[in-house]
């Protein structure tokens, strides 16, 4: 930004964004409905073992972690806890239920070391998202070049699709993206 501004530059002082820019709206969904061929059906709210719980308005109106907005009338708040696009289904589940322990990440970019060994652990610090604090995980990669991401503590909203970025201090060890949950 003091470079912007020593540059005259007008977006020295424009807000920082965590969105989409050409999404001005935040309407994700409506977004991919008016700008691509994919049809976006309704489907199930499904709990954890695959009871209907009710009926959503498509699977690009939900994100893991979210509560708000789902229109279930359950007694106590819920949240969505997976997404399931090969069913249609959006999982539903108790706030502990959003929190996961392991993930493991594709299409893996080392850059401040050199690729490890299959199997080699390394300690780092791990964000699963833009916001995310980070936290502190072990990471080891696979014959196939898959990385495990295993986290000390659970960590809440982890989610397939998202980059997994680690660090070591101020330097970008390297990272991926999300591509299962698990613990």
């Amino acid at each position: 930004r003091a470079v912007a501004e020593a540059a005259g530059l007008p977006v020295a002082h424009k807000p920082d964004s965590q969105e989409i820019c050409f999404v001005p709206d935040n309407d994700y969904a409506k977004f991919i409905e008016e700008n691509s061929d994919c049809r976006i059906d309704e489907g199930n709210f499904v709990d954890k073992y695959g009871n209907i719980l009710g009926r959503h308005k498509g699977i690009t109106h939900y994100t893991v972690g979210q509560r708000k907005g789902l229109n279930l009338s359950m007694g106590h708040p819920v949240f969505v806890t997976e997404i399931r696009p090969e069913t249609n289904e959006v999982v539903i589940g108790e706030n502990g239920d959003v929190f996961k322990s392991a993930l493991t990440a594709s299409h893996v970019n080392w850059m401040s070391i050199p690729e490890p060994e299959p199997g080699e652990k390394i300690r780092v610090h791990a964000k699963v998202r833009y916001a995310h604090a980070g936290a502190m995980a072990t990471v080891s990669r696979t014959e196939e070049g898959m990385l495990v991401c295993e986290f000390d503590e659970p960590q809440r909203a982890i989610t397939p699709g998202q980059a997994l970025v680690m660090y070591d201090g101020d330097y970008v060890v390297g990272g991926g993206v999300i591509e299962r949950i698990e613990g």
